[in-house]
């Protein structure tokens, strides 16, 4: 079993985040810039708007919950007129969805769970790796959460979408529609999408309950520990292969 150390994790590492204060070292040193805001030298809608906006959002949604988050509020954390974040985002549901999948990253997960080599994955026509895709499905979920960078927000996303219906609405359609159907359609076995649903319902359950409700033992389990008791039964609910049989 490899080392969960080794889990690909989202990229969660905000815009520049060094404070401002005192003055520069020496004449034509750049500003400095505070967390989450442009640069002095750096108009509100330039480079870097996009990322910014979607940093202060997902630690808007961390904070305050979905209900209570307001596209003004992404705003003035990221330091852009309200209009901007409408421009890239359109509505709040969009910031969310795009807050849900920048923290789980399809592309990411898909290579993780099925061995491929990034950036080409397998070659065309070539059959997935399907041998340990239950280990390695638990190690990079788990390695997802258990990043301390990327799981305030996650946690923001889970909870948001347990108490209110739009934001469960985005979270369902990125976990069947962007995840799900990707992960089914490179199962080569019967039933791939309630396949691939049996293994993320298990894996929902362990979040709630490690993560949200923080139940023990399961709680405080080492990550380890967890991987290798719920391997073998997502490798079963994926390919039919374990200890439950075929």
């Amino acid at each position: 079993m490899t080392d969960a150390t080794n889990t690909p994790e989202p990229p969660n590492t905000p815009p520049d985040s060094s404070r401002s204060g005192g003055t520069a070292a020496s004449a034509g040193a750049p500003p400095r810039r505070g967390r989450g805001r442009p640069a002095r030298t750096e108009a509100p809608e330039g480079p870097g708007a996009r990322e910014r906006i979607l940093y202060a959002a997902r630690e808007q949604f961390a904070e305050r919950g979905y209900d209570k988050a307001t596209m003004r509020g992404i705003a003035r954390a990221a330091g852009v007129d309200a209009a901007l974040v409408h421009h890239y985002f359109g509505t709040k549901d969009d910031v969310f969805a795009a807050a849900v999948e920048t923290s789980f990253e399809p592309a990411a997960a898909l290579a993780a769970i099925f061995g491929d080599t990034p950036p080409g994955g397998p070659a065309a026509g070539a059959a997935p790796d399907l041998d340990g895709i239950g280990e390695r499905l638990a190690r990079f979920y788990l390695g997802v959460w258990e990043n301390p960078g990327s799981r305030a927000p996650l946690l923001a996303i889970v909870r948001s979408a347990l108490t209110n219906e739009a934001a469960a609405a985005v979270f369902r359609d990125f976990v069947l529609n962007r995840l799900l159907a990707r992960v089914a359609e490179r199962l080569a076995v019967p039933d791939p999408r309630l396949r691939a649903e049996l293994a993320a319902a298990q894996m929902i359950g362990v979040t709630i309950l490690r993560y949200v409700l923080r139940t023990e033992p399961l709680a405080s389990a080492d990550p380890e520990e967890v991987v290798r008791l719920v391997a073998p039964a997502l490798q079963h609910h994926l390919t039919g292969e374990g200890p439950a049989g075929p």
